[in-house]
């Protein structure tokens, strides 16, 4: 096999947790543009079947939406099946649906922290969780969970420290399931954005004047494009990191390199 066939996707099954926008949408591009049957999966099905839609305009590949709530076992173990029974299988899972909330950590509920927790890290496990078990019984699969830099470094000046325990979370979570499904053909590892510029992050009234200061910390001078992930993902989904697992890739113009 060919490098450039190892990164063909063609045939391959896959799913996108938050991928109606931002660079959940951005990576299921990638993977249907690779050649593999995408599943959109999101709260907002409108937004899922939209985002389905074009992508299956663009690239020909069998598309669906999916609305769930990943932080509910019931939601993600039907979205598992309702993507089995449309698709066949289940070769790639891209679990990156995640919020913020910035809020100092003296003032912040057990609410806010619990919905952090709960989206970013539970979220992780569950659909890992689910998708694993079908991946075993098949002896193969690539998981990819949606990390951060932030579990690297503490990001500034925004308080986040929910989000910063729960990333840190997604990557140790990541690591144990690859040496646990290691022997077993399963590849798990984790993506690390820097900062990008989602439409939420340059439109958000909070986050948006912090984009200049963030720009001016970084080696590079500028805040990343959500396509500029792209490329890992699909290495990641296919043959051609055949041995990778448990790795976690920082994807932020050496932003965490300061």
């Amino acid at each position: 096999m060919s490098i450039i066939d190892k990164f063909k996707l063609t045939g391959k099954k896959a799913y996108v947790t938050g991928g109606a926008r931002g660079i959940g949408k951005s990576i299921a591009t990638a993977l249907a543009e690779a050649g593999a049957d995408v599943a959109i999966v999101d709260l907002d099905l409108n937004e899922a079947k939209q985002a389905a839609s074009s992508i299956k305009k663009a690239t020909g590949v069998h598309t669906i939406a999916v609305e769930t709530d990943v932080t509910k076992a019931d939601d993600v173990n039907q979205m598992i099946d309702t993507i089995v029974e449309q698709f066949g299988t289940i070769d790639i899972a891209f679990n990156n649906a995640g919020i913020c909330i910035n809020v100092p950590a003296e003032d912040m509920t057990l609410e806010q922290w619990q919905k952090v927790i709960d989206i970013n890290l539970t979220g992780v496990f569950l659909t890992s969780q689910a998708v694993g078990k079908v991946m075993l019984k098949q002896g193969s699969g690539s998981i990819i969970n949606t990390a951060s830099m932030s579990a690297h470094i503490v990001n500034f000046p925004q308080p986040q420290v929910s989000y910063n325990a729960s990333k840190a979370g997604v990557i140790q979570l990541s690591k144990s399931l690859a040496i646990e499904w290691a022997k077993k053909g399963i590849r798990v590892n984790t993506i690390s954005p820097g900062y990008i510029g989602t439409e939420l992050t340059l439109n958000s009234p909070d986050l948006k004047p912090l984009i200049k200061e963030w720009e001016s910390m970084s080696p590079l001078g500028r805040i990343g494009k959500p396509e500029e992930l792209q490329a890992i993902a699909v290495y990641l989904a296919g043959d051609a990191s055949s041995f990778t697992t448990g790795s976690d890739f920082v994807v932020d113009g050496a932003f965490t390199g300061i």
